[in-house]
Order: C-alpha cells, then sequence, then structure tokens
C-alpha cells in the first residue's frame, strides 16, 4: 500500500500490489463511453416494443426540421397552455385578506430561460430591440425628439433589414403559433411596456397605450409588475398595489382597470388597520367554474414522459438546462437517477414533467443540433429518483500505455496488464469518490464552497462559487468581472447561455443584492439538487480522507470498531448506500474469529443520522470537523433548505462482468467505438468484446491483424516509438463508483 503525505481529493492508497503502468484516458471523448443500468438491471441503450413506432416518429419529425435551415432556439408553448402551468407567478392565496404593498414586485418562479429574449429572438434581433425600447423611452423623457427620427438614422447607420414605421419595430415572421406565442410571452416579461401585434405571422412591438396611461397614476415599477401579473393569466391569483391614502386617485385606477381589463379582473379596496393606509387589490376572474370530481379524481393527473438522453461533452445539468428552455418548463421539472461525466459519451434515463411524449418527439431534431439526442420517448406515472439505478456500464479505451519502469517488449507489458486487472476483478479498489466529484482542474473545488455553506458564510459560498479560471474564456470573464464589480447584471450579460447553474445565482444577485440576504436568495434559486451538491462534495472529501486514513492504520481487515453490514455471509456487496439500521459495530470476538471481511466495511458519510466507527478512526472524523470549524455543526443549513442525514459508504468496490483487450496500432479503440456507435443508434446493448481474459489468453492486434499471447517465452517485439499500445475496458459499476478510480487502482497512477 501507498500513500501520499499530503491527501489530495483522490488519495493515492490501494488494495492490490501489483506495479501498474502509465496511459492516457479521454483522448477523445468516444474513448468513454458510460451506459446506465436501471433497477432491473437492464441498459437503458435496450430496445422495447413499445420504442418502434416512437423512433419512427422522431425520424419524420427530423426531414421537416432539417429543410427549415438555420432557426432561433424557440421555447416552444406547452399545449395546456405554457402561461399558465410552467411560467406560473407566486401569488397569494384569494381566501387570505391580502396586505397592502406586500406584493408590489411579483415573484418570477419559472425558468428565466422561458424569457431569455436572446435564447428566443437571436442577439441581433434582441440588440435591436433593446435600442428601439430605448429611443421610445427616451422619446417618452423628451417629447420634442422624436422616435421616427432617431430610429431612421439608427437604421441607416446599422443598415438594418427590420422594418421600423410609426414607432413600430418587426422581430420577423414566426410561422409556428408556438413559436409566436413564446415571443409574444418574453416580450411582454422583458418590455411590459411594449405592446406586441401579430400580422399573419409577423410580430410588431409598439408602444402600450394602456401601460402608458397607468404609469401615469401608479409607479412605472407596479405598471410593470401589474402587466406581468395580467399577461400570467392564472384565475383567482391576486395582485395588491401600494397603498393609497387617497380616494380621489383610487377611484380613477379603480375606473381605469374597470374599463380596459374589467372581463378579466375584478378590484377592490382593503384596509390595512395597523399601517392606516388602503390598496387595491386585483383578482383575476375564473374562467368558469370546474365541474366537481370524485373523491380518487380529485387531483389532475400529471403527465410525465420518459426517454434515454445521450449527450456528448456536456454537463448533465447543462443538457437539462437547455432542453428545459426549449420545451418552455422548469429545469426541475426534469428527473434523472445520476448525474454523468461531462467529458464522455453517456447514455441515461430521464422523465420530464408536463411534456407529452409527441411533443417532445416534436423537438427531437431540434436537441440534436446541441448534441442531445433522445430515444425510447414514453410516458410513464411516475418521475425518477435520484439513485434509483443499479450502476453504469462503461467502455473506455486507455491509450498510450507505457511500463512504469524497466520493461520494453509487448509481452512484458501484456503480463503487467494481465496482472493488474485480474487483481482488481478478484480484489475491487478502494471506493473513492472520483476527482470529478470535486471539479477536475478547478482553481476553487466544490468541498470549499460546500465547506462555506455548512458554515452559513453564505457571501464567502457564492465568491468561492465565482472565482474564476486562469484565462480568458466567457465564463472566466464574466466571474472575475462579478468579482472585481459586484456588477451581476454586467456579469449575467457576459456569462455564457449554456451556464444555467452561474446565470441562475446572477439573476437572483442582480434583483436581490450582494449581501448576505442577497447571496441567500441566489443559492435558494438554484433546485435542491443543485444546492445540496456542494455540501455533499465536501463530505465526499471527508469520506475519500476517511478511506485511507483507515487503511493506512488499521490495514485490511475488520477490526473492532469498524461498522459493517449487518448481514453475515453476504458476498455480492453493492457499493451504494444504506441506512441506519443495517449497520453493525463489529467487536472484539469478531475480529478474532474475522466474521466480516473489509468488504463489508462501511464508512459513514457526514450527516445528523449516522453513527461513527467505535475505535480510532471515529476519533479521526471528529478532528477532521474540528479542523474545519465543524465540531459542532448538526448539518442542517436551514436558510438554504437543506438538511444532510448521511448515510454509509462500502470502502471497497468491485467490477463485475470485466473484460479487457490489448490493442497495437493508431487505430486502436475504433473498431469498438463503432460496434458501440451501430449500437447505441439502433438501441441495442453495447457487446462486450468476447476475449478470453485468462491467463495467456490475452490478445493484442498489430496493423490490423489479431496475435493471441500464449503466455510461453517472451516477445521479441520492442514498443514502436510512435506506435503505442491501447487497452480496451468494459465493466459494470455499482451506482455511486468512479470508473476513474477504478483505473487508478489498476494503473497504479493517474490516468
Amino acid at each position: 500500500m501507498t500513500m501520499k503525505e499530503e491527501v489530495p481529493s483522490v488519495p493515492e492508497c490501494y488494495i492490490s500490489a501489483h506495479e501498474g503502468f502509465y496511459g492516457t484516458i479521454k483522448n477523445s471523448t468516444r474513448d468513454f463511453v458510460v451506459t446506465e443500468i436501471d433497477i432491473h438491471g437492464q441498459m437503458v441503450t435496450k430496445p422495447s416494443l413499445s420504442d418502434v413506432p416512437q423512433s419512427s416518429n422522431i425520424t419524420e419529425a427530423c426531414p421537416s426540421a432539417k429543410s427549415e435551415g438555420k432557426t432561433n432556439i424557440i421555447s416552444p408553448k406547452h399545449q395546456h397552455n405554457l402561461e399558465e402551468e410552467n411560467c406560473p407567478l407566486v401569488v397569494k392565496d384569494v381566501d387570505s385578506e391580502p396586505v397592502p404593498g406586500q406584493n408590489g414586485g411579483i415573484t418570477s418562479t419559472a425558468s428565466q430561460d422561458c424569457f431569455d429574449l436572446s435564447m428566443i429572438l437571436g442577439q441581433a434581433v434582441c440588440e435591436e430591440l433593446e435600442q428601439f425600447t430605448a429611443l421610445l423611452r427616451e422619446a417618452s423623457s423628451s417629447p420634442n425628439d422624436g422616435v421616427e427620427k432617431k430610429l431612421a438614422n439608427q437604421e441607416s447607420s446599422n443598415g438594418s433589414e427590420k422594418k421600423m414605421a410609426n414607432q413600430e419595430l418587426s422581430l420577423g415572421s414566426f410561422p409556428d403559433k408556438h413559436q409566436r406565442a413564446n415571443v409574444h410571452r418574453a416580450v411582454r416579461h422583458n418590455f411590459p411596456f411594449l405592446l406586441t401585434v401579430t400580422n399573419q405571422s409577423e410580430i410588431r412591438v409598439k408602444e402600450d397605450p394602456d401601460f402608458k396611461f397607468l404609469s401615469g397614476l401608479v409607479t412605472e415599477e407596479e405598471a410593470e409588475d401589474f402587466i406581468r401579473f395580467i399577461d400570467t393569466k392564472m384565475p383567482n391569483s391576486v395582485y395588491t398595489f401600494r397603498g393609497d391614502d387617497s380616494k380621489e386617485h383610487r377611484t380613477a385606477v379603480h375606473h381605469f382597470l374597470s374599463r380596459r381589463f374589467g372581463k378579466l379582473v375584478e378590484t377592490k379596496s382593503f384596509s390595512d388597520q395597523q399601517q392606516k393606509t388602503t390598496a387595491i387589490t386585483v383578482r383575476l376572474r375564473e374562467k368558469g367554474k370546474p365541474r366537481k370530481r370524485m373523491a380518487d379524481n380529485s387531483k389532475e393527473e400529471e403527465v410525465y414522459t420518459a426517454f434515454t438522453l445521450r449527450k456528448e461533452n456536456q454537463e448533465t445539468l447543462e443538457a437539462i438546462s437547455y432542453m428545459a428552455a426549449v420545451l418552455g418548463v422548469l429545469p426541475s421539472d426534469f428527473t434523472y437517477a445520476g448525474i454523468k461525466d461531462k467529458r464522455a459519451v453517456t447514455y441515461q434515463s430521464m422523465v420530464v414533467k408536463k411534456i407529452s411524449p409527441q411533443r417532445l418527439r416534436e423537438k427531437a431534431c431540434e436537441f440534436e443540433r446541441r448534441g442531445v439526442v433522445l430515444s425510447s420517448v414514453r410516458s410513464v406515472p411516475e418521475p425518477l429518483h435520484l439513485g434509483r439505478l443499479q450502476g453504469n456500464h462503461f467502455d473506455l479505451v486507455v491509450r498510450d500505455l507505457r511500463p512504469h519502469q524497466g520493461h520494453d517488449t509487448l509481452m512484458e507489458l501484456d503480463s503487467l496488464v494481465q496482472e493488474a486487472v485480474e487483481n482488481v476483478k478478484v480484489k475491487g479498489f478502494v471506493n473513492y469518490y472520483g476527482p470529478q466529484r470535486f471539479g477536475t482542474g478547478q482553481s476553487v473545488q466544490s468541498d470549499r464552497v460546500g465547506l462555506a455553506l455548512l458554515k452559513k458564510e453564505m457571501v464567502a459560498a457564492v465568491r468561492l462559487f465565482f472565482t474564476p479560471e486562469k484565462g480568458d474564456d466567457p465564463q472566466s470573464v464574466a466571474k472575475r468581472h462579478f468579482l472585481q464589480t459586484d456588477n451581476a447584471k454586467e456579469a449575467l450579460s457576459l456569462m455564457p447561455m449554456s451556464k444555467a447553474r452561474e446565470r441562475m445565482m446572477l439573476r437572483a444577485l442582480h434583483r436581490y443584492g450582494t449581501g448576505p440576504e442577497g447571496c441567500t436568495r441566489a443559492w435558494l434559486s438554484l433546485p435542491h439538487g443543485m444546492r445540496v451538491f456542494y455540501p455533499h462534495a465536501y463530505s465526499s472529501r471527508v469520506w475519500n480522507e476517511a478511506a485511507a486514513h483507515r487503511l493506512a492504520t488499521l490495514g485490511h481487515r475488520a477490526r473492532q470498531g469498524d461498522l459493517v453490514w449487518k448481514q453475515r455471509g453476504e458476498e455480492g456487496i453493492e457499493a451504494g448506500e444504506t441506512s441506519l439500521p443495517q449497520i453493525h459495530v463489529v467487536t472484539t470476538a469478531e475480529e478474532e474469529e474475522e466474521v466480516y471481511s473489509l468488504g463489508q466495511v462501511v464508512l459513514p458519510m457526514l450527516g445528523n443520522s449516522v453513527k461513527y466507527p467505535e475505535n480510532p478512526v471515529g476519533g479521526w472524523y471528529q478532528e477532521r470537523l474540528a479542523r474545519d470549524g465543524l465540531q459542532s455543526c448538526r448539518f442542517r443549513v436551514t436558510p438554504l433548505k437543506l438538511n444532510l442525514p448521511g448515510c454509509y459508504r462500502p470502502l471497497l468496490a468491485i467490477p463485475h462482468n470485466l473484460t479487457y483487450r490489448l490493442e497495437q496500432g493508431r487505430r486502436a479503440g475504433e473498431r469498438q467505438q463503432e460496434r458501440n456507435g451501430k449500437s447505441q443508434a439502433s438501441g441495442a446493448i453495447p457487446q462486450h468484446p468476447g476475449t478470453d481474459t485468462r491467463s495467456g489468453g490475452l490478445e493484442r492486434q498489430r496493423g490490423g491483424e489479431s496475435v493471441q499471447g500464449n503466455g510461453e517465452g517472451e516477445s521479441t517485439v520492442p514498443y514502436p516509438d510512435t506506435d503505442t499500445p491501447s487497452l480496451m475496458l468494459n465493466f459494470d459499476l455499482d451506482s455511486s463508483c468512479y470508473a476513474t478510480v477504478c483505473l487508478r487502482e489498476v494503473m497504479k497512477c493517474d490516468p
């Protein structure tokens, strides 16, 4: 066993004593293919009878999409009226008496990408619209300067092809009614003072006279919030203007609202005895009372659609944010069993709420333009849940194989590889969390952000989150600008659209400020799964260090005070997580009789519902927490609605169904990639190479010719200087286990 003195995120502490070898992974994303295994033990790419017609439907949708040429990315309106279901505003219950002035600013809970005009209209049109609104506002404040004259000057100076006349701006033609609905909604949300008008398929914008009149009666901020409230069209929702002690003025507001919106709303004045003010409350009328339902049908049935997602070189959350924006739903409407690697080709199951299978198929080709491919689209009765999977299957290529020292023939490398792989097949590997858990190559890793959150240092956590990397990539430029200026709005304009988490945080920081309260609101703007990721990352780092300490101090046997699975004699221990009732503390007698093996030992993940080992490892946990100032931590972050009960993680993990093959040549692994690509495209399970992996049965290929090693004598073929061997590996891992950590045990170095 070897161990570095300074413990990194993944300590160098191993189970087996073989020599290992050097090599590189992820030279191409297709060198690292991950396929999810569902709870029934089936790979998610396995076709079912219900998938066949769905695949043909997707194919039929593609030609029309391709024939359209380059189009803007549009967030389509859901068939059940997206304005009512997917982009609601937070409103008060009409049954409770409103408090004057309480909701002078209505908070949107919708995905802000639903209203992102740069995504819906394109950057060029969005900039023209912003210039138009700026000139319109300037003209309103300076009546002597005509808008038409300024627009004409602007049009001639920038060569715009948009038609501008009579203080109007054309946004272009949108043949699809869902596209038009999204444009109308997004423009009204961002610019409530504009009126959108459709002429056949063309959409034009101009100043809204109703807004102009209302802003003369109330503040401009109230007028904007009221227009957004009207546009939600949510029956029984309520909006309350600020307190107004002038009865004459309130009467004027009542008359205007009744005259202009009388069919949609009803208004009433309420008095607040404590604040001694009176305010106008507006309620959207019901369109008609729904008929009574039976008790068992009292809740409207939700629509859930399952599908298999294939992505390449994208984060799972990045792909979800993009799909949510296009479909016009919240990122939280997508559920999944686990997050997959970014730099890889990955296949996983997902379920989206509120979207029908037909609607999802219609957008399949649009998704493909962003490298997101859907298959096996079907209706299901419920969402997915995190951890609801058996594991993952991996098809990997390790390239540029070289021995650590002193071996210069292919047969000697064959022996090194064979010994290493066979050791891991039998003994397994230390079940560390992989480096991607903490953010590979980042200036500030996720566990440091998690530590700040556990200490409830919200401002520090935000600044750590926005720590830029070295270089001038757009994301780093935006982060650096925010840290230097504290200007969230400007940083948001610089942040790439694909960075969903950063954009959600910046929107909240712009709205609520960058102080402690604003930073808390910024963290709350993220879905729960994103928020809890950071404290979990800190817990994962502590677990990694605890595992290395346990092996270094207590060795490779189950010792007194260790925590183990309660089931005795169990051989097929899964490397997932278990709950408290299944945990047992090893006694002195059980240690002497070797009742439990090292494979049954578990270590706790930090939390408020776990017990710690009753040996020196338990004391180590307490010392480790004290070093970070968490000696009295309850693992609850109440302001962020986070609770970490903790769990248990097996010390060791073992790969299943492991096969391997050594190939010689620059094109090594291409046949496997082609085979995987064809099988995945057709929905078939990737096939394991049928290679004999017993001693003396290791296959290598050179120049397209397969050469079988027989284990007798030594090969005299030296390594070609420019043509190093590659290793193909295929295996399954239980959920929450990392292939990169398995490779570290095989290679005895970071791949």
